[in-house]
């Protein structure tokens, strides 16, 4: 399994967990949600279930069409908006992919997940400064969150050129991950270019 296949199922595996929480009730959409404050029915969570065993099959257009009916009765949480972004990307459907995570974003401002797929979307696009300021505005608020450090140290090294943006990120990377080899190369690059 590689790496984006394994984030995808981890995606996935964090969202199935987000969404079946329970706790005290409903909250206005105009304050950010506590997900695992939200209370969810049973139908949507069933339904939410399937949608992600569809995804895992990569059954994209049957996924899609189960999400978009749980977005349509829940929409406080991210995770159905996240994988919908997914989803509709893995289709090829870049701007209903974009819809779907900011949607994320809305439920839960800075949502490091909806903040790193947009992200990456919008590197894949070559919008490269929206791209950063999503990895570094989610990074305020979630520091330690591995996707949005790599995927900032990737966006900043081989799309901007920063040499030494790619350097912080990626050193902030291994304190986390010190045995991650590969992301250790790029340290010794970065710091071979930066000399």
């Amino acid at each position: 399994m590689n790496h984006q296949s394994r984030f995808v199922q981890a995606v996935l595996i964090a969202a199935a967990l987000l969404l079946s929480a329970c706790a005290s009730g409903p909250q206005t959409s105009r304050h950010p949600v506590d997900p695992s404050a939200v209370k969810v029915s049973g139908s949507v969570t069933r339904d939410f279930n399937r949608a992600v065993e569809h995804m895992q099959g990569e059954q994209y257009p049957e996924a899609i069409e189960l999400l978009l009916d749980v977005t349509a009765r829940e929409q406080r949480l991210p995770a159905p908006y996240v994988n919908l972004g997914i989803a509709y990307y893995r289709t090829g459907d870049e701007k209903h992919a974009e819809e779907a995570y900011l949607e994320a974003l809305r439920a839960a401002p800075l949502d490091p997940v909806a903040s790193s797929e947009l992200g990456v979307l919008y590197r894949r696009q070559g919008r490269f400064d929206e791209a950063r300021a999503t990895y570094t505005d989610a990074l305020r608020l979630h520091p330690d969150n591995l996707p949005l450090i790599k995927n900032l140290g990737i966006l900043c090294d081989l799309y901007l050129q920063d040499v030494n943006c790619a350097l912080a990120q990626f050193q902030q990377y291994l304190k986390y991950e010190p045995e991650d080899s590969t992301v250790s190369v790029w340290v010794a690059d970065l710091k071979r270019r930066a000399n």
